[in-house]
């Protein structure tokens, strides 16, 4: 599935991001919908559910740049994508702290974000950004 070509594999992550806003974006309108509907949602739901769709704008961002070459910029969603799923899913294992309908659509939100953390890591991006010495 992987090509040679880095920029195919940018764009793959592009929109793997793009995805994730969108994804995160339904998640804050099913928090607003839920909330509105005079359920109840906790202020961890209302936090995450607004940041979240800020954070992939952000990560959007710094895969830009690392398509146009800025290792930094690379280095830092290597992390993120890794990172991001597990602290977002593992919170969400937390006994009481958001309710399962919820912690479903944060499971679903980070399906491309982990995508995204194999196609960074692939043998295609580790070859236009070789480690350094």
């Amino acid at each position: 599935m992987e090509s040679n070509n880095p920029q195919g594999a940018f764009d793959t992550a592009k929109n793997g991001i793009k995805v994730y806003g969108a994804l995160s974006a339904i998640a804050l309108l099913a928090v607003i919908v839920v909330s509105s509907s005079g359920h109840m949602v906790n202020t961890f739901m209302w936090v995450r559910a607004a940041l979240l769709p800020a954070v992939a704008v952000l990560i959007y961002r710094m895969t830009v740049s690392a398509s146009r070459g800025s290792r930094r910029a690379f280095e830092r969603v290597n992390a993120l994508t890794v990172v991001m799923p597990i602290a977002i899913i593992g919170v969400d294992l937390i006994p009481g702290i958001c309710p399962l309908w919820y912690a479903v659509m944060q499971v679903v939100c980070m399906l491309p974000v982990v995508r995204v953390a194999f196609i960074t890591r692939g043998s295609t991006l580790r070859a236009a950004f070789p480690k350094r010495r």
